[in-house]
C-alpha cells in the first residue's frame, strides 16, 4: 500500500488541472541552460509568484557523477566566486522545476553555491505525469533512502570541487525534501544546518524508507529548523510533539532544533507557483532559514 503521506505533494491542486505527456524534460532542460528550468510540467501549472533573476550569477544544468551514474541537478552561484558556502535545494515529488530552480537562485543571491539535485531520475520523470496517484507509484514509492542518500553525498563532492565549501553545508527541502533534510542531517556529519518545511516524521518502514525522521531525531549532526503549517492536514502536529520528544532526548545537535508551527498555514504554505501559498509565513519562513543558516555557521 502506497504511503498516503506522499499525496501531501498534491494536496493544493487546482480543479481539473492536468498535463499531457510531451516532450522529454532533457529536451526542456537543455533549453534552459543558463536561464533557470523552464515552468514545470507537472499537474501544477500555474507561474511562480517570485521571479528571481539570473543576472550576475551562474545557472543552470550540471552533471553530477554518482558512482558512474550521470545524476543531473540544477547549479545557481554567484558569478566568478569561489569558497562559497553550499547549500542542497531538495525538491517536492513534482522534482526540479523552475519553483526549485528559482529557490536555487534566491540562495545564490544571498551567497550560496546552491545545488537542486534530480532525485528522482532512475525512477522517472515526474513532470510526465498527469496522474497523481500513478506518479506516486510509479515513481515516488520506488525511490530508496539510501539512494537518496548517497546521491547527496555525491552532491556535496561536486560542490567542493567546484567552488563550494563543504566545511559550510546547509540542506533544506519541501515536502518530500523536507522530509529527506531531517535523514540527511543525521546521516552527514558534515551538516552545519538544516531548515525542513513540512516534511513528514513518521510513517510506514520498510527496505526502500527503513527509518522515519523519528527514528534518527536523536542522531543529527546538525540542528535541523522545521517549518510547518498548522492546517497541514497530512501532518498533524501530534507528529510534531512526537518529533520533539525524540529531538529533546537526543544529540547537543537534536537538542537545537526548533519547530516553527504557521498556525492557519496549509501545507506546501512556501510554494508561490500552488493555491496553498501563504505570503506572510513563507516570506517569514525564508527570513528564518537564512538567519538559522547564519546562526550555525552555513552562512
Amino acid at each position: 500500500m502506497l504511503d498516503q503521506n506522499l499525496t501531501r505533494d498534491a494536496e493544493a491542486l487546482l480543479p481539473g488541472e492536468s498535463t499531457e505527456r510531451g516532450a522529454t524534460r532533457r529536451t526542456a532542460l537543455k533549453a534552459a541552460l543558463g536561464v533557470g528550468y523552464a515552468a514545470a510540467a507537472t499537474p501544477l501549472m500555474a507561474q511562480t509568484a517570485i521571479k528571481t533573476p539570473s543576472d550576475g550569477l551562474t545557472v543552470g544544468e550540471v552533471m553530477i557523477d554518482v558512482n558512474g551514474f550521470q545524476m543531473p541537478a540544477y547549479r545557481a552561484a554567484p558569478a566568478g566566486k569561489t569558497g562559497l558556502p553550499v547549500v542542497l535545494v531538495l525538491s517536492e515529488i513534482f522534482g526540479v522545476h523552475e519553483y526549485i530552480a528559482d529557490t536555487a537562485r534566491r540562495f545564490a543571491r544571498a551567497g550560496y553555491l546552491a545545488i537542486a539535485p534530480e532525485l528522482f531520475v532512475r525512477q522517472g520523470d515526474p513532470q510526465s505525469y498527469g496522474e497523481m496517484a500513478k506518479l506516486i507509484a510509479e515513481v515516488i514509492s520506488k525511490v530508496p533512502d539510501p539512494q537518496v542518500l548517497a546521491d547527496l553525498d555525491a552532491t556535496v563532492k561536486w560542490a567542493g570541487a567546484n567552488g563550494g565549501d563543504v566545511s559550510k553545508l546547509g540542506v533544506t527541502g519541501f515536502c518530500w525534501g523536507g522530509r529527506q533534510v531531517w535523514l540527511y542531517s543525521a546521516h552527514n556529519p558534515a551538516v552545519k544546518a538544516g531548515v525542513a518545511w513540512y516534511g513528514r516524521l513518521v510513517g510506514q518502514q520498510n527496505a526502500l524508507t527503513p527509518k522515519n525522521p523519528v527514528d534518527v531525531a536523536g542522531q543529527l549532526h546538525g540542528p535541523v529548523l522545521g517549518l510547518y503549517g498548522g492546517a497541514d492536514t497530512g501532518i498533524p502536529l501530534d507528529t510534531v510533539d512526537k518529533m520533539k520528544t525524540a529531538l529533546a532526548a537526543g544529540s547537543a545537535a537534536a537538542r537545537s532544533s526548533t519547530f516553527v508551527v504557521y498556525p492557519d498555514a496549509p501545507h506546501a504554505f512556501h510554494a508561490d507557483y500552488r493555491p496553498s501559498f501563504r505570503k506572510e509565513p513563507a516570506e517569514d519562513g525564508w527570513k528564518r532559514a537564512l538567519a538559522w543558516f547564519k546562526q550555525h555557521g552555513v552562512a
